[in-house]
Formats: C-alpha cells, sequence, structure tokens
C-alpha cells in the first residue's frame, strides 16, 4: 500500500500558520484553546405578549462581554433584571412586555460589532412557533418572524457545528497528530470513522445528560490525548511500534469518546431547552464533521500538490512531532493548574 508521508511533510509546513491563528484568536492564558463561546439569548412566550428573558454572555476574567438586547418596537421591562455568574459566563433574566408584536420586529445585539463571538438567538412563542437565529459581529441583527421552518433552524446548529471544530485548535491537532501515524489511505479512513463514531457517541450522551465529565477534566484529558500520541509518532519515526502503529483506530475510538465531552461541552453551554436538543443535537453533530472533512480534505489537496513538487527529510517529520507534542504538554500543564485552581 502506497504510504501517504505527504501529509506530515504538508503538516510540518502548516503547523506554524495555525499555531499563529490560534495565537492570534486565543488569549495566552486561555486553557480551553478549542472553546468559541457565543453568547445565547432565550425569550419565551408564557403569556400572550409577556416573556421570559435570558440571556447568557461570556466572561473575560471577571468582566462581562458589554452587550445589550434591543428590540427595534416597544418592550418594557416587567421585572428587574437579576444578573448571576456561572463559571465563564454571566446569566442575566428578566420578564417583559412586547407592547408592539415581538414578531416582525428586529433584534438587535448592541455591542457585538465589538467581540470576536457569535450570539445564538431563540424565539418561542406561546403558539408553539420558534425562531432561531445565529447573529455575527458581521450581521448583529434580525427580523423576528412568526414562524420558522425545522430545515433553517437546523443550518443554524450546522453552521455553529462547523465553526466549533474549525475554531477548535486542540481537536484539529488532535487529527493532525493521527495523521502523523497513519501508513496508507485504508488505515486513514478507518482512524477518522473510528474518531468520528466515538465523539458522535459520547456527544449524544453528554448532551442528553446520561453521561457527564467535568469540563475543567475533559479539557485536561483531551490536551494529554494530544501529547500521547504525539509521542507515539516519534516512537513509531524511530522504528518502534506499539499499539498506536498497529491499530491507530484503536486509538482514535478511545481518545475520540474522550473529545465527544468537548463538543458536548459547546452544546450544554448554551442552556438550550431540551426541546431543540434533539434538531440541535443532530445538526450541531452534522457541522463538526463538515468541519473535520474540510480541514481533512485540504490537507490532501495541499499535499497531493506539495509531493509533486518536494520532498522533505525524515528529520522534519519528527521535529514536527515535537512541536505538536511541546504546543500539547503546554495546554495540559495550563489546564491542570487550571484546574485546581
Amino acid at each position: 500500500m502506497r504510504q501517504i508521508g505527504g501529509f506530515r511533510i504538508v503538516l510540518s509546513r502548516m503547523l506554524p500558520l495555525v499555531f499563529a491563528v490560534a495565537a492570534g484568536i486565543a488569549p495566552p492564558g486561555c486553557a480551553a484553546a478549542h472553546e468559541v463561546r457565543p453568547a445565547y439569548l432565550q425569550i419565551e412566550e408564557d403569556k400572550p405578549g409577556e416573556f421570559n428573558v435570558l440571556f447568557k454572555t461570556p466572561m473575560q476574567g471577571d468582566l462581562r462581554l458589554a452587550l445589550l438586547v434591543l428590540f427595534s418596537g416597544k418592550v418594557e421591562n416587567m421585572t428587574p433584571m437579576v444578573s448571576r455568574p456561572t463559571g465563564s459566563a454571566m446569566v442575566q433574566t428578566w420578564r417583559m412586555r412586547a407592547v408592539e408584536p415581538l414578531a416582525g420586529q428586529s433584534i438587535i445585539i448592541d455591542g457585538l460589532r465589538n467581540t470576536l463571538t457569535d450570539a445564538l438567538v431563540r424565539v418561542a412563542f406561546a403558539d408553539g412557533n420558534t425562531w432561531v437565529e445565529r447573529l455575527t459581529p458581521g450581521s448583529p441583527q434580525a427580523v423576528i418572524p412568526a414562524a420558522q421552518d425545522w430545515w433553517v433552524v437546523a443550518v443554524v446548529y450546522v453552521h455553529h457545528g462547523i465553526e466549533h471544530i474549525l475554531f477548535g485548535f486542540d481537536h484539529l491537532l488532535f487529527v493532525t497528530s493521527l495523521m502523523l501515524i497513519v501508513r496508507n489511505w485504508r488505515v486513514l479512513v478507518k482512524t477518522i470513522t473510528a474518531f468520528t463514531f466515538a465523539h458522535s457517541i459520547t456527544l449524544t450522551l453528554a448532551t442528553v445528560g446520561v453521561v457527564t465529565l467535568p469540563p475543567p477534566l475533559v479539557e485536561v484529558m483531551i490536551a494529554l490525548s494530544i501529547l500521547l500520541v504525539a509521542v507515539e509518532a516519534v516512537r513509531l519515526e524511530w522504528g518502534e511500534t506499539s499499539l498506536t502503529a498497529r491499530w491507530p483506530w484503536v486509538v482514535a475510538f478511545s481518545f475520540g469518546l474522550l473529545h465527544g465531552f468537548g463538543f458536548a461541552g459547546a452544546l450544554v453551554s448554551l442552556g438550550l431547552p431540551r426541546g431543540d436538543i434533539p434538531l440541535a443535537l443532530f445538526s450541531f453533530n452534522v457541522g463538526v464533521e463538515i468541519g473535520q472533512l474540510v480541514f481533512i480534505g485540504a490537507i490532501v489537496m495541499i499535499t497531493y500538490a506539495i509531493r509533486r513538487i518536494a520532498t522533505v527529510p525524515r528529520k522534519a517529520t519528527v521535529a514536527l512531532s515535537y512541536a505538536v507534542g511541546t504546543v500539547a504538554a503546554f495546554w495540559w500543564l495550563q489546564r491542570l493548574d487550571a484546574m485546581f485552581l
């Protein structure tokens, strides 16, 4: 079977760029390298024209992002706003009355343009109609319709899943470390399939609350999984063999179960109502897989191009494995320290 060492060649060229992008997006002290935390706004009508509002915004240290919910029509608060911190987010709740019908109004997240985060908005009317939309810094407002097709809701969560994996630098680095070990296309397909199947299992179980793990522990173990696979890649380059080298799909499946808890955290942290979980879970998982395939596909295409014009000595692969292991070790120590603070 033809070897795919070209994967490792490409990764040795691409990794510094990936690290540079990661450094530009995530603060140096950020222990959750894969986390892209959106704001979440939930508006539920329990009486005609009266709504319970929950607004969850990310925290930067002890400070809440300066985001404010505005409407184009007339609304008035019925109760004072109550704020409470919950780990890395601030949750604000209040009741409001829509003096003018909420359907047809524009909703604006003021201040979103000045951030790098998104806002997921969900409006549920008393008649059973719901509306879900994803607001971004480039498009911080949208018109609330009276109803929304299910497929539109699904697209929102697919988009969120794609974004989560493509900005999930530790998840992508784990896939990268697996690609340093695989020796042929058949093994690559088995390995990625095993990883996908495994994290889909725990993503489902964790999102519906059947099995849970503390998020800080998951973050620590994800970093450790990257470190261990990077070590195996170095051993393989020096001619040693191991379970990982012989059956990488087994290792990918085992660690994939762990990474699924990390993916689930992106959904659970939104505080989604349970009625939305089945559609959100399926759509988010589809988005994650699309993003993962886009990443792998990009590596494959660039590999094909570079293999036609250049070769890189074996030492480059070893150096790349050490680089991956060094970053993973840093994340592991950083997250371990944060877990016991």
